[in-house]
């Protein structure tokens, strides 16, 4: 059996930036505490929500190192450290375990993509580079590829793949792949409007963009399916639907980091390519937000 990484509600972190661009770390150490405060189970730095891919390397590196730093170990911190070029992710893997990051999330290859066999071979390289606990990240909507229950399988056998971030909403692939698995493979949701279907598989919680607005109720549903109490779960998920609806109403990390400045977090705008939300949604997000009772 492998010990998860973390278990509960860990959160895909946004990365807030400053007006003339660069990270905004005492926005940052602002954000992180506040999670941190309302029981947040692990800070994800550095993923897809974090605008990861729209970061250089050397504010990537900086961002992982000051997170883990700042954290010191309050709560696990998963650093991203996927990439489509397997000698770049090995680079980034090793440092984010020099830096003391407890797991690594790394998404499947991207645009390049590859065959299973590539799967195999990519995840391979990277979890025989150093011990850092890997969580695989199946994204197929942003990737245009996917693991296979049985690559996911052979994956699992390696001491260092610790789990599963799964956001393909495909759970026929994540039963199938559970059941060949077992202990060998702990699984969190990548979807927040799937967190209790997936725990009640026995997930081991949910990588969250929910959590950067809703920190305490994201992890207290979590607690609700560690202790079964699966009904109040499921009314809880359902409370909160049409807020997270609205978190993804267009490209993620668009609408969180609008619902985070509507907040009152200064986290300043996106990266190019990404564009402000439209003013129909941002209206949208504000009053799902006002309805669900989110606040500082």
């Amino acid at each position: 059996m492998k010990n998860p990484v973390f278990t509960g509600a860990g959160v895909a972190i946004v990365t807030p930036f400053t007006a003339t661009g660069e990270v905004n770390y005492e926005e940052f150490g602002r954000i992180v505490d506040h999670q941190i405060a309302h029981g947040t189970d692990a800070i994800i730095v550095c993923g897809t929500t974090g605008e990861a891919s729209a970061m250089h390397d050397k504010e990537h590196r900086e961002a992982v190192a000051w997170c883990c730093e700042y954290v010191n170990h309050r709560v696990p911190v998963i650093a991203g450290v996927g990439s489509n070029d397997t000698a770049y992710a090995v680079e980034l893997t090793r440092f984010a375990q020099e830096c003391g990051a407890d797991g690594g999330l790394s998404v499947t290859p991207y645009y390049n993509k590859t065959t299973q066999r590539g799967l195999l071979a990519h995840y391979t390289k990277i979890a025989d580079c150093c011990d850092l606990p890997i969580i695989l990240y199946n994204v197929p909507s942003r990737t245009g590829v996917c693991f296979t229950a049985d690559t996911l399988y052979q994956l699992a056998q390696h001491p260092n793949i610790n789990g599963l971030k799964a956001a393909s909403g495909n759970f026929s692939l994540l039963a199938a792949a559970m059941a060949k698995c077992g202990d060998d493979l702990n699984v969190w949701s990548g979807n927040d409007d799937q967190i209790v279907p997936l725990m009640a598989l026995g997930g081991k919680g949910v990588i969250s963009v929910l959590s950067n607005v809703a920190p305490q109720e994201t992890h207290d549903l979590t607690q609700l399916c560690f202790e079964n109490r699966y009904p109040e779960a499921a009314q809880m998920q359902f409370k909160y639907h049409d807020l997270i609806d609205a978190l993804f109403c267009e490209v993620n990390p668009i609408p969180v980091k609008k619902a985070m400045e509507i907040l009152g977090w200064n986290v300043g705008a996106l990266r190019l390519p990404l564009v402000e939300a439209s003013e129909e949604h941002a209206a949208r997000i504000k009053k799902e937000l006002e309805k669900a009772g989110c606040k500082i």
